[in-house]
């Protein structure tokens, strides 16, 4: 079997210059790919544009060594993460802590379980739990006993307690509506 000069010539130049197309090619891809991808995790055009030129320079060398310096993570995951931590920090600090011993509370609880500390007070009239500096329930707007009224006089208060009404919501009801 004798193979012709010529033809083994052409041969050789077809699949030299496929070769060489596909390296120019896998060397532009790579370049592209460079690109795209840090810019994806740095936003610095220096950092960009160095990484984009090693890689067009050395080729596979460049990607091997653009790879090894490369941020490990996307921006978009950064930001995620930091979305995460922020979420994670939110709730920790939504949990209420006993200003005596800095133990978990729940908000319903009027005394802390650990240290015995008065956390909230009952309102007087409705029973429902108020804040200890609160004045006033927020729920029937009953002052706090031994709390004066804003705009009460001695007298008005004395005038109260003569004639056995004890109930200032009435009164505040009738302030409040303007009457």
């Amino acid at each position: 079997m004798n193979l012709d000069p010529a033809f083994l010539n052409n041969l050789t130049l077809v699949l030299t210059g496929f070769g060489v197309a596909f390296v120019i090619a896998l060397w532009v891809s790579l370049v592209i790919w460079t690109y795209r991808d840090i810019r994806n995790r740095a936003r610095d055009p220096l950092v960009q544009t160095l990484s984009t030129l090693l890689v067009g320079l050395l080729n596979l060398p460049g990607v091997l060594v653009y790879l090894v310096l490369r941020p490990p993570r996307t921006l978009e995951d950064e930001y995620q993460r930091t979305l995460e931590e922020e979420a994670l920090l939110a709730a920790i600090e939504d949990q209420l802590l006993c200003p005596g011993c800095e133990r978990r509370v729940k908000d319903a609880w009027m005394i802390c379980p650990n240290c015995q500390t008065k956390l909230k007070k009952n309102c007087h009239e409705c029973g429902k739990l108020m804040e200890l500096p609160w004045n006033i329930c927020p729920y029937c707007g009953t002052p706090e006993l031994g709390m004066r009224r804003e705009g009460m006089s001695m007298d008005d208060v004395l005038r109260n307690l003569d004639s056995g009404k004890t109930d200032l919501s009435d009164q505040l009801d009738v302030d409040l509506s303007g009457e």
